[in-house]
């Protein structure tokens, strides 16, 4: 007999196919909310890269569209409208018995565009309002109003934003890449939210300008719906805000855009940030000149997401921040800005870039913009072991400070190369060096518009000063609301402690008089029992021996009066 063992080799022939070809495996396709088939390289935590949205196309043709009455748009709208919120388009249209199929997200896409093409021929208020289809966008996307989107619920932040995560979800989220709506508090079924914002979407493409005022305040609402644990609305999420931002008007960006996507950065969701920075990095092909503007508090704004966590975030802040630094309007800067962000995102470079400076020649007017892209390497560069790395600074801010424009655009950097400056002319051991920052720092007090470097340094360190005591300030004033917080929470907890103990009490009092009343009876049962038992009559009144109310003379117990 043979034996098997662990050196024993099998050869298993292998079957051709008649056609000769490799059968592929079937493939998961997605239908609505069926589900999403996972990435071989991440699964559900990764996010895959798409090329540019499939285009929204309408049904209905221009001449069905124009033909309807008002009566007859309102019910198509209405139609169209539960269509797109994956909802049955009538009751009982198609029979009781026949089940409706299932919605997806082709049929909510070409519901959505239908209802903007009816906008376009018959009035966009007329459908938004009269229709209802603004308000039921509102309600899915934005349950609890608009405030609470923007964080501003109690009036704390004028400046816009975020809504804040749930605290349900705040524990979860450390151990777990993605969490279920359901976790974060959002109870709406996401084949509505996806069709609101396919509608949103709709409307910013077809309808164009005339929907700006409606559809651009719902940039917060798409930019939340980015970190949804369903992948198709993570999609329509990044399609709407991407919408939105090519809708908006570049003046927009100041007041409306940027708050939103500042607030953006704040959140607890690493795909809210990517998107927040992806729109970041498209507003600066939308609206170069505005900008160019913001770069002061763009460039450090994006600079604290360079080191996030997620690699994601990371990789899209590096793209943001050189988008954001190639809208400025400087040609002399223009060649170094590779090699200057380079050195922002890579502290190493920060040398490298500091050659590239110091082999540039400023003609130009220098503006805020420009000293926004250039002071946190040439402050860095000042804090270099080295000091010909120290020198090749100090001469680029030289340079650079005899071409400002006002002494209000350098005004802000001044407490970041002042003290450095300082620093290296009192430090330093070589002469040569020493000259070289002196210059610089009187070039930059000059261009502060002090008329002595004691003066620059003591302005300097007032507003420093300033600066210290406001940040106590706020963070005293974060601590006393946090105090303030924590102290209701308590008290509010203790009244709950004394009502429960309160209830317990009155809930232990009639337990103890149900359990009295039940001995009660049942010691009045047991003596009606031996009572019954002592007495000649039943409970009917009845003889017990002769069955009768009045005995007779030969009953037993019969007696005389």
């Amino acid at each position: 007999m043979t034996s098997i063992t662990s050196a024993t080799k099998h050869s298993v022939k292998k079957t051709k196919t008649g056609t000769g070809k490799k059968l592929n495996p079937p493939i998961a396709r997605r239908s609505g909310a069926s589900g999403v088939a996972k990435s071989r390289s991440g699964g559900a935590g990764t996010t895959s890269r798409r090329g540019r949205a499939p285009k929204l196309v309408a049904t209905l043709s221009s001449s069905d569209v124009s033909n309807m009455s008002k009566e007859e748009v309102e019910q198509t709208v209405q139609d169209l409208l539960r269509q797109a919120m994956g909802e049955s388009t009538a009751l009982f249209k198609q029979g009781i018995a026949k089940p409706r199929t299932s919605s997806s997200t082709a049929s909510r896409s070409s519901a959505a565009a239908d209802i903007a093409t009816l906008a376009v021929h018959h009035g966009l208020l007329f459908v938004l309002k009269q229709c209802g289809v603004l308000e039921k966008v509102e309600s899915q996307l934005i349950p609890m109003g608009i405030g609470a989107v923007f964080g501003n619920e109690r009036g704390n932040n004028p400046g816009g934003g975020m809504r804040k995560i749930a605290s349900s979800a705040s524990l979860t989220s450390m151990t777990s890449t993605v969490i279920s709506d359901t976790k974060k508090g959002k109870t709406i079924p996401p084949e509505a939210r996806e069709g609101s914002l396919l509608l949103l979407r709709a409307l910013a493409e077809i309808v164009g300008t005339t929907s700006e005022p409606f559809v651009v305040p719902t940039l917060a609402a798409a930019l939340d719906e980015s970190a949804s644990s369903h992948s198709y609305l993570r999609e329509a999420a990044t399609d709407t805000a991407t919408a939105i931002i090519e809708l908006s008007n570049p003046h927009a960006l100041p007041g409306l855009i940027c708050p939103v996507l500042f607030e953006a950065f704040h959140s607890p969701e690493w795909r809210v940030k990517e998107n927040a920075l992806d729109r970041m990095k498209q507003c600066a092909s939308h609206a170069p000149r505005q900008m160019s503007v913001l770069l002061p508090q763009i460039i450090p704004t994006i600079t604290t997401q360079i080191w996030d966590t997620k690699p994601q975030v990371g990789k899209a802040a590096s793209s943001a921040i050189l988008a954001a630094c190639q809208t400025n309007l400087n040609p002399d800067v223009a060649p170094a800005i590779p090699a200057v962000v380079l050195a922002i995102c890579k502290p190493k470079e920060t040398v490298r870039a500091i050659d590239e400076l110091k082999a540039t020649t400023f003609v130009a007017t220098v503006d805020a913009s420009t000293l926004a892209i250039l002071c946190p390497i040439l402050s860095r560069g000042l804090k270099e072991r080295l000091a010909i790395n120290k020198r090749s600074c100090c001469i680029v801010i030289d340079n650079m400070s005899k071409l400002v424009d006002s002494p209000d655009a350098v005004a802000p950097f001044g407490p970041l190369l002042v003290p450095e400056l300082k620093k290296v002319a009192d430090n330093v051991q070589f002469e040569e060096i020493r000259d070289a920052a002196l210059a610089a720092l009187q070039s930059l007090t000059k261009a502060l518009g002090h008329s002595s470097i004691d003066e620059a340094i003591a302005s300097v360190m007032a507003e420093e000063a300033s600066r210290v005591q406001q940040e106590q300030s706020r963070i005293e004033e974060e601590r006393l609301e946090q105090e303030r917080a924590a102290k209701e929470i308590e008290d509010k907890e203790a009244e709950e402690r004394r009502l429960w103990k309160e209830v317990m009490d009155a809930q232990r009092q009639l337990d103890k008089l149900a359990l009295q009343e039940q001995e009660e009876k049942k010691a009045e049962e047991v003596r009606r029992k031996e009572m019954a038992k002592k007495s000649t009559k039943s409970s009917e009144g009845k003889c017990q021996s002769c069955g009768l109310k009045k005995c007779r003379k030969t009953c037993l117990f019969f007696k005389e009066k």
